[in-house]
């Protein structure tokens, strides 16, 4: 089931002209996601509508499961959305005709990283030693929670059959969590959801480390190539707006195809797991 969220991000005109829809899934609470939209959409309409020339209006919908977010982009439910590498992978293969509009900037790079984590007081100094022990990952479809991690774990050996068990727990800060509680020895998350945890007091540390790359904002197929240039330049013209690095902290560049071959790669490899 689909949770959608449609907000108003700028003041109803009598008439616009350009009405978009934004998509997304909630890699955590759906709240937060809503919350740390808000403001960005807003400053987009503002600035398209500036661009343009004319009233743009950013409703946005929010897609509970990975799954459901990526079937609204390929179908055309929503325009324009932000996915993580993986989705991007999955909803290319859905519809190839799909518009890369911008990659989130990492201080002026395209990679961050992911983690895998243990508890704090953990004994576990390596990945061989995770065999005979659990793992939370995240979602099935996530880049982090899923495919990098896999990867990660066959290189250093350890496949499923190695594991007593293994979940998948749907959002990254439930896998932290988990592991906290103790309820999984180790488990797959984003860097960003590591240090929120730990700040809030979450017993985990970071067992091992590895790359991944930045967000894609995309474009649905049928998006008009004028709507989808006026949104690139907005967003390549912005990393200075604080609004915008609530987003993406060090702005936006320029993207291809070629550079989620990384994830590719690691989808791949993650089926032997």
């Amino acid at each position: 089931m689909t949770l959608a969220a449609c907000l108003w991000v700028l003041p109803m005109t009598a008439k616009a002209d350009v009405t978009l829809t934004f998509g997304t899934y909630a890699a955590d609470k759906p709240t937060e996601t809503v919350r740390k939209y808000r403001p960005f959409l807003s400053f987009l309409a503002e600035r398209m509508s500036e661009e343009l020339g004319e009233p743009v209006i950013i409703k946005m919908k929010i897609a509970k499961e990975y799954e459901a977010g990526i079937e609204q982009l390929a179908n055309g439910v929503v325009d324009f959305a932000r996915f993580g590498p993986a989705s991007y992978v999955h909803v290319v293969n859905k519809n190839s005709d799909v518009q890369m509009v911008a990659m989130e900037s990492k201080k002026g790079g395209k990679r961050f990283k992911g983690v895998i984590v243990v508890h704090a007081d953990s004994d576990i100094q390596s990945l061989e030693q995770l065999r005979g022990h659990s793992f939370a990952f995240g979602n099935e479809l996530s880049t982090i929670g899923r495919y990098l991690a896999q990867a990660e774990l066959l290189d250093a050996g350890v496949g499923s059959g190695d594991l007593q068990d293994f979940s998948y727990l749907g959002r990254h800060d439930l896998v932290g969590e988990a592991v906290g509680a103790g309820r999984f020895s180790a488990g797959a998350l984003k860097e960003s959801t590591y240090k929120k945890l730990v700040a809030k007091g979450v017993p985990i540390r970071v067992l091992a480390t590895f790359d991944n790359v930045t967000k894609p904002w995309l474009a649905g197929a049928d998006v008009p190539p004028n709507i989808v240039a006026a949104m690139r330049r907005v967003m390549l013209s912005s990393e200075n707006e604080d609004i915008v690095q609530q987003i993406a902290k060090n702005g936006f560049l320029e993207g291809s195809d070629s550079d989620y071959d990384l994830v590719r790669s690691a989808m791949e490899k993650s089926q032997l797991f």
